[in-house]
């Protein structure tokens, strides 16, 4: 049994670092290949940062993170540890997107990775009906709030992002005024359902219930002639074994397109509506599929991020 968990942990640890390089494509550093021009990479951020913060400090040992921007809000965090003579131990690294605007005010719960330094939050909203769990990218504001409950209950919002290495363009479905109205109606509707629900509301969950088993029906039948993305307007999925990682077809809100000042990669910056809730995604142009418009819809694969607003 001991051999068995010191596998997973090692599985576990080796499924994140493949998680971390992978996302780095999302931010321009696609084409870097070599181990020598990453470290070159990593002693810049070490050396020339934009933000030093000191996520926590046990046993004389400084747990700290460097944040270098290669673009507005888009970066590489390098994570180690300091000790008392100023030593700086790398320990991981990450990049990170930083959102704009307010994604859900739902509560907020964190849990520290096992491995390292790290948070993972978790909320609950009802426009989604699934709990969405997310990188903390603001660990040692989180850390200094930790053991205010009150306060924490007050969490006035979340801002959530994503990193995207590749997607796809769609075209939206053709909706007229009044199917527009029907589906914010039946939306809303299943909002107030699901948050009865989740109150212990008998009569909601049987509802919820029939309404899914309706739902199921209609798809089947369309299916049988129709596209499913001609049916689907959005949705988010968990993907893949990693927690934080999501399948998403979203509505464009607004696009815009931003350099990597490093590798002068092109890199998209959309805005979506996913589900009724708003976050921003970072995705390389030369991994674009269409052109991305306002009212076209975008579908990838996602590393989740969230910033915590206290």
């Amino acid at each position: 049994d001991h051999i068995w968990v010191e596998f997973q942990k090692l599985n576990q640890n080796s499924n994140e670092e493949i998680n971390m390089h992978q996302y780095l494509t999302a931010i321009g550093f696609g084409n870097i290949k070599s181990k020598k021009e990453w470290n070159e990479i990593l002693s810049q951020v070490e050396h020339d940062f934009n933000q030093y913060v000191v996520v926590s400090e046990k046993d004389d040992v400084a747990y700290c993170e460097f944040r270098k921007e290669f673009a507005e809000g888009i970066g590489i965090s390098l994570a180690g540890t300091i000790d008392d003579d100023d030593q700086f131990e790398r320990e991981f690294y990450y990049p990170y997107f930083a959102g704009s605007g307010i994604t859900t005010y739902a509560e907020i719960a964190a849990e520290k990775r096992i491995d390292r330094e790290a948070y993972i939050g978790v909320c609950e909203d009802a426009k989604v009906g699934i709990n969405i769990i997310f990188h903390v990218q603001n660990a040692d504001d989180y850390i200094k709030n930790i053991d205010k409950v009150d306060y924490l209950e007050k969490v006035p919002s979340i801002t959530l992002s994503g990193l995207c290495n590749e997607g796809t363009i769609l075209l939206p479905v053709r909706k007229d005024e009044k199917q527009e109205q029907k589906q914010k109606e039946q939306s809303n509707n299943r909002m107030e359902l699901l948050i009865a629900a989740k109150n212990g509301d008998p009569a909601a969950i049987q509802g919820l219930t029939l309404d899914d088993i309706d739902t199921y029906s209609k798809v089947s039948r369309r299916l049988i002639t129709e596209d499913v993305f001609s049916i689907v307007d959005t949705y988010m999925m968990p993907y893949g074994a990693e927690c934080d990682l999501y399948s998403i077809l979203g509505t464009i809100i607004e696009v815009r397109k931003t350099y990597n000042e490093y590798t002068k990669e092109a890199i998209y910056i959309m805005s979506l509506e996913v589900n009724d809730l708003l976050f921003d995604i970072c995705v390389p142009v030369n991994n674009t599929m269409g052109e991305p418009e306002e009212g076209r819809r975008f579908k990838g694969n996602i590393w989740l991020q969230g910033y915590i607003n206290f």
